[in-house]
């Protein structure tokens, strides 16, 4: 008995789990809150026979279509990797109001707590929360935004985590574009930070 499967597909012998994993930055001082990083993570399990036969499991390819053409708005590539959401677009504190490359976020506007502040910065970009969850209420990090010409008053980008969980297409909106990259491409869209977000970012 051969069947082949979808990294993504959920059969009785596979279990397919998509994890995107978040983080928020609020900003504080201001209370301002700037970034979510979202990444996918797929585990399979393995298939096992049963009775006296054994099932041939046949894997579908790693190398994707959008593989092949870097197709960045696609999840469907670099299935062995973690992919982070990054939007373009007006972000809060960019130089001359210019559009820019940054994670999802929102201004701290008096919110019962900061995890509720990150939980609307992602809605406002998914949609609906229905596949997502926040792991744990305190922030994983934050980034200390120094007092300079272009920034009048110093303030702090706090960072949530969350995970959204089993589905891999979304209604990307409130942006002009927008990737999905993995740790070592992120890095690239942000020079300045590249070594703070290094060592935040585990993979």
């Amino acid at each position: 008995m051969r069947f082949r499967s979808s990294p993504f597909d959920g059969g009785s012998n596979i279990d397919a789990n998509i994890l995107m994993s978040s983080w928020t930055c609020l900003n504080l001082g201001k209370f301002e809150t700037d970034s979510f990083v979202l990444h996918v993570i797929v585990r399979v399990l393995p298939c096992m026979g049963k009775g006296d036969y054994q099932i041939d499991y046949v894997p579908a390819p790693r190398i994707t279509e959008a593989d092949k053409t870097n197709d960045r708005k696609s999840l469907q590539r670099a299935l062995d990797r973690r992919l982070y959401l990054l939007l373009y677009g007006n972000s809060n504190g960019a130089p001359n109001g210019e559009p820019v490359w940054h994670f999802p976020e929102k201004v701290y506007d008096s919110e019962e707590t900061l995890r509720k502040c990150a939980e609307s910065a992602l809605e406002s970009v998914l949609g609906d929360l229905s596949h997502t969850y926040f792991v744990g209420n305190a922030p994983m990090g934050h980034m200390v935004i120094e007092q300079k010409e272009d920034v009048p008053e110093p303030y702090k980008r706090f960072f949530f985590k969350s995970q959204v969980i089993d589905t891999n297409e979304f209604n990307i909106r409130k942006c002009e574009d927008f990737v999905w990259v993995t740790k070592d491409e992120l890095l690239e869209y942000f020079p300045e930070q590249a070594e703070f977000f290094k060592k935040m970012i585990i993979s």
